[in-house]
């Protein structure tokens, strides 16, 4: 009777200390889960409305833009994401390296890039001015921030 309490005893010591591994494994995985963290790279401000009058000039263009900063302290390269408006219009990124604690901005119109600024080199307005909603995607496809403004109605 000893022999078979004993055996119990180490079947069921293995069991529990398997359990605890197996808990104890699974416990940051779940805890992830339930904290929504900031993304490391976010859209910080959007200019969707150019100051002045839309006259499709390269200036007014340049003046509509998207800031997306690196709240990391390491550089972070966006080769292959990508920034969409609602109407599917996407800038993708090419070798854009963005500093730790940096912010680059995405312009609209033609221009020189920079190591701040970015240039879409498109000849018509890209955001809303009322309403949309600009969307930053890794280069896997994932959804890392988004700004939306106004209403849209459809």
């Amino acid at each position: 009777m000893s022999h078979v309490s004993s055996s119990v005893r180490r079947i069921a010591a293995t069991v529990l200390a398997a359990g605890a591994v197996v808990g104890a494994a699974a416990l940051p995985a779940a805890a992830q889960d339930g904290h929504h963290q900031r993304p490391r790279v976010e859209i910080s401000r959007v200019q969707a409305d150019s100051p002045g009058r839309d006259d499709h000039s390269n200036r007014s263009l340049n003046n509509e833009w998207v800031e997306i900063t690196n709240t990391t302290r390491d550089g972070v390269n966006l080769r292959g994401w990508t920034l969409r408006d609602d109407d599917g219009n996407r800038y993708r990124f090419d070798n854009v390296r963005i500093a730790a604690r940096a912010t680059i901005r995405i312009h609209t119109g033609n221009g020189r890039d920079t190591r701040t600024d970015f240039f879409q080199d498109r000849r018509e307005y890209v955001w809303g001015n009322r309403a949309d909603t600009a969307t930053l995607r890794d280069d896997r496809g994932r959804t890392v921030d988004t700004e939306s403004w106004g209403r849209r109605h459809h």
